[in-house]
């Protein structure tokens, strides 16, 4: 009786989503720089895990992160409610006293950029840790290698950055100079997915690959990301900071899968045999995510090497319709070694023109183009950041708190403040077709026209 619902349900979904949900996803007067396609599969499986009832993590969880993990190649997948969620669990992860002498505490150094995204730089400061700022190169958008080591202090311990907008940094140098000085390195990972360096995939060469499963993004559950490792140790921390802290291992629903429930004794000050489904090792959270949200992952995992290829193809179209236009405006370059899974398109509006990149993008959003920002800019100039008094480092000054930052600090970031006032970017996200493409194209060159 229970398969005939199922074959019923789904079978209606199909019709639903031809019917109603399919002009819904279709793009009409403005070209969104993101967007979700999802499609039948996600639907059905949407209301499969609706008519388990298990709402929490369950059976189609467990199944994407099985095939996440053997996407990436690596041991372990654990999937929390967003990307950012990721970011905060991978740095938070990295404080445990499990990692005894390896584990950071309040006063150690990460390296990062001030041109990303805040939920990469949040978690260092809110764990009580520095940020050190390194500037950004120009081209790749990505951290500058070669101004991380001058960065280096004993205090240096982690490197945390991002590959921008699904371009990769130099992972080869970055790893040399983290296995160099004992460093962890996180990816953060979420704007990247399914990009390569020297063919293998990025989030695999740190010690934790972050990633969002936001809308945006190359595969959507709505909400929701994930962290992998191929360090059982940092998988087990992982998994405690996202379940309330606690120490037991069980998933939601299932008891005792270790038969040394009531058998545990020395834990804390606790009386022997104290329940070991309530004790807690770490400050934790809950950051789990639905059974509902897998369950459209998992059909959107089916098909993520096709989004892959379709991101990369509108980029190249993109890319050879404004190439004509470098006078004026500056296009992503990548490393010999990269083969990016590009999140977006950027733009780079070169200085000494008679247009600003206001100017530019007011235009392209008139015209029905959506355009986003590099995010934050320059971080370091945004309000959140202004009013907080934490400590800081740039490159390799000494250290000084948030309040304090004067033009001088501005200047060691010159490339950061040219990402704040020239870069933006457009969508190529596999929704989008020629049509669309042309469309964007055509604004550009409308545009330009003026001042050629």
């Amino acid at each position: 009786m229970e398969s005939l619902l199922r074959f019923i349900t789904k079978f209606f979904a199909r019709i639903f989503y031809c019917l109603v949900l399919k002009s819904k996803f279709a793009i009409k007067k403005y070209i969104p720089v993101s967007g979700k396609v999802v499609g039948i599969p996600e639907l059905e499986n949407m209301i499969d895990a609706s008519l388990d009832m298990w709402l929490t993590a369950g059976r189609f969880n467990d199944e994407f992160e099985k095939k996440l993990a053997k996407f990436f190649g690596l041991k372990f997948a654990l999937t929390t409610n967003s990307g950012s969620s990721a970011n905060l669990l991978a740095m938070t992860t990295l404080t445990s006293p499990l990692l005894g002498d390896r584990a950071l505490k309040p006063g150690d150094e990460v390296i990062t950029v001030a041109a990303g995204f805040p939920t990469t730089v949040n978690p260092i400061i809110q764990n009580n840790l520095v940020p050190v700022f390194v500037d950004v190169e120009l081209g790749t958008g990505n951290i500058d290698a070669e101004q991380i080591e001058p960065a280096i202090t004993e205090k240096t311990k982690a490197i945390f950055v991002a590959h921008t907008l699904g371009n990769v940094f130099e992972l080869d140098k970055i790893q040399a100079l983290c296995k160099k000085h004992n460093l962890w390195l996180i990816e953060d990972n979420c704007d990247a997915l399914g990009s390569k360096y020297l063919g293998q995939y990025t989030g695999t060469f740190g010690d934790i690959c972050c990633l969002s499963f936001y809308p945006a993004h190359h595969i959507t559950m709505g909400e929701g990301g994930a962290l992998l490792t191929n360090n059982p140790t940092l998988n087990k921390i992982i998994m405690s900071y996202r379940d309330w802290g606690r120490d037991c291992w069980c998933p939601p629903g299932k008891d005792n899968t270790c038969n040394n429930r009531f058998k545990f004794k020395d834990v804390g000050t606790l009386p022997d045999g104290y329940d070991h489904k309530y004790v807690y090792s770490h400050l934790g959270y809950n950051l789990k995510i639905t059974d509902w949200q897998a369950a459209c992952g998992l059909g959107q995992l089916e098909r993520l090497e096709e989004f892959i290829q379709k991101r990369k193809d509108n980029f190249n179209y993109l890319y050879a319709g404004l190439k004509k236009h470098e006078k004026f405006i500056a296009l992503a370059t990548t490393y010999e070694n990269a083969d990016p899974s590009w999140f977006g398109f950027s733009i780079r509006v070169i200085d000494g023109h008679p247009f600003t990149k206001v100017d530019m993008t007011r235009f392209l959003e008139e015209k029905g183009i959506g355009t986003r920002q590099l995010f934050a800019g320059n971080i370091l100039r945004q309000p959140a950041y202004l009013s907080r008094e934490f400590p800081l480092r740039i490159k390799n000054s000494p250290v000084k708190s948030s309040l304090e930052l004067s033009k001088e600090d501005y200047q060691m970031l010159p490339n950061s403040d040219v990402v704040m006032n020239n870069v933006f970017w457009v969508g190529v996200w596999p929704g989008l077709g020629t049509k669309e493409l042309d469309r964007i194209i055509d604004a550009f060159d409308e545009f330009l026209a003026q001042y050629v």
